[in-house]
């Protein structure tokens, strides 16, 4: 999609009305509030209904992404094969480990193909300890590092599978359509928008609410389906997902069958086994903010039991001189 002009884009946004976000997140420093994280979030009981928001519940964003555990869930009903490790990694946003470029490579692999036919963007690993490792070893930037590699080998070996396009497979129609559909069945909302990821797939814009809804039904889903083999290869090998150190792959270790996926630009989805679901977006797109507000609400939710292992992710210090002198948490 070609940007708009900014003249152009000005126009445009002078008649629209902007999200209606609040403060979500704080940071101290000695006895200053330093900075302020807007933003907005919904969580969906198990019946699917709004039992809590803050900011504003009706605005539409990009989930970014979020996106792909729902993108797998399409996959797998066109008849794609994966196993788990495969599965989750095709639903990540992985750290670049040496581990996560072999499971991308399996999924190219087993489909006859080799990197050659990815068609994302290429990256440096996105995790710092794995860059460092990358880096030292000579490795360049590379499109099975970056970081969606492994929903792009899915999405490449199911082109091959069905007989469509592998050479331009981010514009084969039915391809873009299965995405569509699947997304658009899970959130319960038609599309409002669409626009292009960062490494090259197609973006839906949607409410909260959908994106939590789409979450609730993977985690809760029934076995044999196709959402409940996401969860579970989500759940089951949360490393794959995210990676060492990465919030969301220590939040699903501490809720046991919670199914949790971030994205660029502020957005946190999370769903419950019992249904139950989480959806939040950063005003300003901050990556810092996204958990502190999703441990809080997940543990007003669950309860005191749930609120003890969310702790360690509901804060962070901030560091003076090497110590801590504030703190990053929710309002």
């Amino acid at each position: 999609m070609t940007p708009a002009d900014p003249r152009t884009l000005r126009a445009s946004l002078a008649n629209q009305a902007l999200p209606q976000h609040e403060p979500l997140v704080i940071a101290t420093r000695g006895d200053a509030v330093e900075s302020i994280h807007y933003g907005s979030a919904v969580l969906l009981d198990a019946s699917g209904s709004i039992a809590a928001s803050r900011g504003d519940a009706q605005a539409v964003f990009y989930p970014r992404s979020a996106l792909k555990p729902l993108f797998a869930v399409g996959m797998l009903r066109a008849g794609l094969q994966l196993d788990d490790q495969q599965l989750a990694l095709a639903s990540a946003s992985h750290s670049g480990a040496e581990r996560h470029q072999q499971v991308a490579a399996s999924t190219l692999a087993a489909a006859g193909l080799d990197e050659h036919a990815l068609r994302n963007s290429t990256d440096l690993p996105y995790g710092a300890a794995e860059r460092q490792r990358h880096l030292a070893a000579g490795g360049k930037a590379t499109q099975l590092a970056q970081n969606c590699s492994g929903k792009h080998a899915a999405l490449a070996a199911l082109c091959q599978l069905k007989g469509w396009d592998t050479a331009d497979y981010l514009n084969d129609q039915r391809l873009l359509d299965l995405l569509q559909d699947t997304v658009e069945e899970l959130s319960g909302e038609s599309i409002s928008g669409v626009s292009t990821d960062g490494c090259g797939t197609p973006v839906y814009r949607m409410s909260l609410a959908g994106l939590a809804r789409a979450f609730g039904k993977l985690a809760s889903a029934a076995e044999g389906t196709a959402e409940h083999r996401v969860a579970a290869a989500m759940s089951g090998c949360p490393e794959l997902v995210a990676g060492e150190g990465r919030d969301v792959t220590e939040l699903m270790r501490v809720l046991p069958g919670a199914v949790a996926k971030d994205g660029f630009e502020g957005i946190q989805a999370v769903g419950l086994p019992d249904g139950s679901a989480l959806a939040v977006k950063i005003a300003d797109g901050s990556d810092r903010a996204r958990m502190p507000i999703t441990a809080k609400l997940l543990a007003e939710h669950l309860g005191s039991e749930a609120a003890l292992a969310l702790e360690p992710l509901a804060t962070s210090p901030a560091l003076g001189g090497g110590a801590p002198v504030g703190l990053l948490a929710a309002l």
